[in-house]
């Protein structure tokens, strides 16, 4: 996720001050991804840094605002034009989980393919209630509504809806691959049980058969 972009992004539509682009970060993404001030105020520092934002006054209150340099606007838009890139995926923690379970010895891999399931199912039915009621136009506690934050909402919602589907189609190829090798295993085993009867079998009876 590029705090960085979506920071510039606000900030091309004006001015703002640290808390108040945590709040519009949260509205528009429906806080799916929650950031801190803390996160906020470091990320604009670098933005500062790099040229790509800069001071813009403080209110009576003391809050220090920030606006997009031309550079930023550039940076912007190279980043609305370019493709997210697929060659350096980001780290998956089931699919690390699940690498590493079928390494480790002790380790019911079906038990583990079978709980993430379940709690992937339950997290896809969590997601689709909350579609229905975006849909329906029912309004989110603490967040100003407007058509462009609940289209910016529905589209994070159908991408999570679409993820989780996703993770537990793959969820089920992954029991059945298991269910495979585990089929494969035991018959290597039992043909290697075969040939090692064959192989002790007592050097007389051999020659009978010769």
């Amino acid at each position: 996720m590029s705090i960085r972009h979506g920071l510039l992004a606000l900030l091309d539509q004006g001015p703002r001050y640290g808390y108040q682009l945590r709040t519009e970060f949260e509205a528009r993404t429906g806080a799916t991804w929650p950031l801190n001030v803390g996160q906020v105020y470091t990320t604009l520092s670098r933005l500062e840094r790099d040229g790509l934002v800069e001071p813009a006054g403080e209110d009576e209150e003391g809050h220090q605002f920030y606006a997009v340099t031309a550079s930023g606007r550039a940076e912007l838009r190279a980043w609305f034009d370019t493709p997210v890139p697929r060659t350096n995926p980001p780290r998956d923690e089931l699919a690390i989980k699940l690498a590493m379970a079928v390494t480790v010895p002790g380790v019911d891999v079906t038990t583990v393919v079978q709980g993430q399931r379940r709690h992937s199912i339950k997290a896809l039915q969590d997601y689709t209630r909350l579609k229905g009621r975006a849909l329906a136009g029912e309004p989110r506690p603490g967040v100003a509504s407007s058509a462009s934050h609940d289209l910016a909402w529905l589209l994070v919602l159908d991408q999570l809806i679409f993820q989780t589907e996703a993770e537990i189609r793959w969820l089920d190829h992954c029991e059945t691959r298991l269910a495979q090798h585990a089929e494969a295993e035991q018959a290597r085993a039992a043909e290697a049980a075969r040939d090692g009867g064959a192989t002790g079998a007592p050097p007389a009876r051999r020659r009978l058969r010769a």
